[in-house]
């Protein structure tokens, strides 16, 4: 009589069913590495993308925040020169002569204003040098140059300045420090010593600080304002909790230029605000809140509020009331009872939304460059700058790594204090 055949169920797929000659152990190691494969290649195409658009860009800045190969490059006979020049007098016949054969070079092959244009962001006046410089040596070119250290001179008198040799100089190497000096104003001067920049070209140091007090002052207002609203959020029944949620995301809904050009309309001497103060009587002239840092703070809270509240109304509403009705029951105050007990427990959610609201308050750009005018710009309007504007791509690339270093500094601030763990955003 025949048996009948069963059909195989859920229950016996999850049993590994051993080969001839194999045992259960190497057959559920076999199992493990096929799963452990498969989860890699679910993974593979998020490590591919954070390799390619996060990791490769910040490996490429922090490459281009110490190139300086301009004339390692474009004239690398005169930088082994200038590296073996001790500075202690005007160089030999030989290195000038090397440097006016460059030159001439240079504008041979119609490469000289470049050259000139990336030296000139280390060095101001380098480009006018150069170009004066090669034509003057073309011209004594046809006659014949016997000798071109007093023909340099005779050209202009700063080539018999051992200043501008020392400039060189530090821009000879192709890997240098200049970058990362200049981002934090300081300089090599003409001993090849670290010094401070004139006071008139200090503009980095003090703008990254006023970055990041306004981004703490910001990210303050947020838990001031947040923390009373996700509070009253946290304690309504759902129905009514989940209505007015709508209200704090309905932010993200409206594009950041559209909500930007709102506060613009809004604080502006003619706007709605200074409108409204008029016509209560409470102001006689209008209140100079637009293109200046009020506005910029105003409107960047106004846009990082929601990344204050949703991480604290995540941990309140998860906060356990038998503890706040114990409290009640013993005879703690309800003031007591927030202050001992139920403020405490809302940390994780006020310590990640702090940390969100600043790491994004830090590198903000678009609403400082709309509402700040001059006195509000942060210091991502400066990276711009120089990536846009004035091309000094290396400087660029310096600052924000240094705007890098204070994110990362803060993360492992947080990390040591309270603990990525515990972070809740949501």
């Amino acid at each position: 009589m025949n048996r009948p055949v069963m059909s195989e169920g859920p229950a016996d797929r999850l049993f590994v069913q051993p080969k001839v000659g194999q045992s259960i152990k190497e057959s559920l190691d076999k199992a493990e590495r096929r799963n452990k494969f498969k989860s890699v290649l679910l993974v593979l195409p998020l490590l591919a993308f954070i390799a390619v658009f996060f990791l490769m860009p910040i490996g490429d800045m922090l490459m281009r925040s110490v190139q300086n190969g301009t004339l390692a490059d474009y004239m690398p006979n005169s930088a082994v020169e200038l590296k073996q020049w001790d500075r202690q007098a005007l160089p030999e016949e030989k290195t000038f002569a090397v440097l006016g054969n460059d030159i001439l070079s240079l504008l041979k092959s119609q490469n000289l204003d470049r050259v000139g244009t990336d030296l000139n962001r280390v060095q101001s006046g380098m480009k006018l040098l150069l170009n004066k410089t090669a034509r003057g040596l073309e011209k004594q070119s046809q006659a014949g140059i016997t000798e071109f250290k007093p023909l340099m001179i005779s050209i202009d008198k700063r080539w018999g300045e051992t200043a501008t040799w020392s400039q060189l100089k530090v821009m000879a190497p192709s890997i240098s420090a200049v970058h990362y000096l200049a981002a934090v104003d300081r300089q090599y001067d003409d001993n090849g010593d670290i010094v401070q920049q004139p006071e008139s070209r200090q503009i980095y140091v003090g703008n990254l600080l006023k970055t990041l007090a306004v981004s703490v002052a910001i990210t303050f207002i947020c838990f001031l304002l947040g923390y009373p609203l996700a509070y009253f959020l946290a304690s309504l029944p759902d129905r009514f909790s989940n209505l007015l949620m709508i209200l704090v995301l309905l932010p993200f809904w409206t594009s950041l230029l559209v909500r930007t050009s709102a506060w613009i309309v809004i604080l502006q001497s003619n706007g709605v605000f200074n409108d409204v103060l008029r016509s209560l009587g409470i102001i006689n002239q209008p209140l100079d809140l637009m293109y200046n840092l009020y506005g910029t703070i105003i409107a960047m809270t106004h846009i990082l509020l929601p990344f204050m509240v949703l991480p604290l109304y995540s941990v309140m509403r998860g906060v356990d009331q038998t503890y706040i009705r114990a409290a009640h029951s013993m005879g703690a105050s309800s003031m007591r009872t927030f202050f001992k007990i139920y403020f405490p427990l809302s940390l994780p959610g006020v310590s990640a939304g702090g940390i969100l609201v600043f790491i994004l308050a830090v590198g903000y750009y678009i609403t400082p460059a709309l509402v700040g005018g001059r006195t509000g710009q942060m210091i991502s309007n400066f990276i711009a700058y120089h990536m846009q504007t004035s091309l000094n791509w290396g400087l660029a690339s310096a600052i924000a790594s240094l705007l890098l270093v204070v994110v990362l500094l803060m993360y492992w601030v947080y990390d040591r204090f309270v603990g990525i763990t515990n972070m809740k955003l949501g």
